[in-house]
């Protein structure tokens, strides 16, 4: 599906190559001050354009266009579109036969029987978070005080970000990366265990975003290597402040009050600027493919942003189930 959320529930739409995408955010509160220019700067963060990132950039003008009267948001369903301006098609036309390898395109033909848009990756694209990332605007303001930060942290297996990032252009080649996200002023009691933990409801979203292939919670996947001593978070005082963060923030699936701080691994673009040999469908046989288009040489660099906003959504989401129930915060 194309939805997220019980309460705070969000619908993204559009395809790459589209007349628009956007997004719809349902059960927004009344009364929250929204107009486009609250869009801007997370949209900068995501735009392309910088060393590494896709020469195809978007101005990415919001429109609100329901859901927000006089400056505040009314109740009402919020949409939020963006029309897609620097689209090259032809690009993609011999990839109805010869799908791109780590590429949705031959699984997106064969589920949807050859209707679906291949253009630019169509519905699979990731230019359709920029829905997530306008949702993401809106769950913050309701979070507040709560603040998520992300920042990519290592690319192409290194901190030294752009030395990675000029190999990978050198070598007509991609990189992934790990984004690291902390969420402070969290309070005690979000989750709904067991399905809709917090984790669970964080990792929803972010196995949402294009490109995510992994993510771990505090001490992640070295608490396999450690001793029950050396993991457990020792409470030191009465606000359960703990004197280290193995747990991430999190116990049996409820904010225990510290920070949710998790890891995100994205993979390298799949889109690559060297000829790769796979499978051409037409003439039934493997063929050299080159990739024409403009692509990313490590997406990692414009991630952060959109895992921010995507734990934005889940974590607002949480809250308003709880003060669904009476509890304020």
């Amino acid at each position: 599906m194309n939805s997220f959320g019980r309460i705070f529930r969000i619908s993204i739409y559009g395809e790459s190559h589209g007349i628009q995408i956007g997004a719809v955010v349902d059960g927004c509160p009344a009364g929250i001050p929204l107009s486009e220019d609250d869009f801007m700067d997370d949209f900068a963060r995501r735009r392309a354009g910088g060393r590494g990132t896709t020469p195809r950039v978007e101005p990415d003008l919001p429109k609100i266009v329901s859901g927000v009267y006089k400056g505040k948001t009314t109740g009402a369903p919020a949409s939020i579109v963006f029309e897609n301006t620097d689209t090259k098609s032809k690009d993609y036309d011999n990839l109805l036969y010869h799908p791109r390898p780590g590429h949705a395109d031959y699984t997106g033909q064969q589920k949807y029987g050859g209707y679906n848009d291949p253009r630019g990756g169509g519905h699979f694209s990731g230019r359709i978070t920029l829905g997530i990332v306008a949702a993401g605007v809106i769950a913050k303001k309701i979070l507040n005080p709560v603040k998520v930060d992300a920042t990519l942290v290592e690319a192409g297996g290194t901190t030294d970000i752009q030395k990675a990032v000029e190999d990978a252009l050198k070598a007509n080649d991609s990189i992934g990366g790990i984004v690291e996200c902390t969420c402070s002023n969290i309070p005690v009691g979000l989750g709904e265990p067991f399905f809709d933990a917090t984790e669970s409801m964080i990792a929803h979203m972010i196995f949402a975003v294009p490109a995510t292939k992994g993510i771990e919670f505090g001490s992640g996947f070295k608490a396999a290597i450690m001793k029950g001593s050396e993991h457990n978070d020792l409470i030191i005082d009465k606000s359960g402040k703990t004197k280290t963060n193995n747990a991430g923030g999190i116990n049996g699936g409820i904010t225990n009050g510290n920070d949710i701080i998790f890891r995100v691994s994205v993979k390298p673009t799949s889109s690559i600027g060297r000829p790769q040999d796979t499978f051409n469908f037409k003439h039934q046989t493997v063929e050299k493919l080159l990739i024409e288009g403009r692509h990313d040489a490590c997406i990692a660099l414009r991630i952060p942003v959109v895992i921010e906003c995507a734990t934005a959504i889940a974590l607002a989401d949480l809250i308003m189930l709880e003060q669904q129930r009476g509890r304020v915060y």
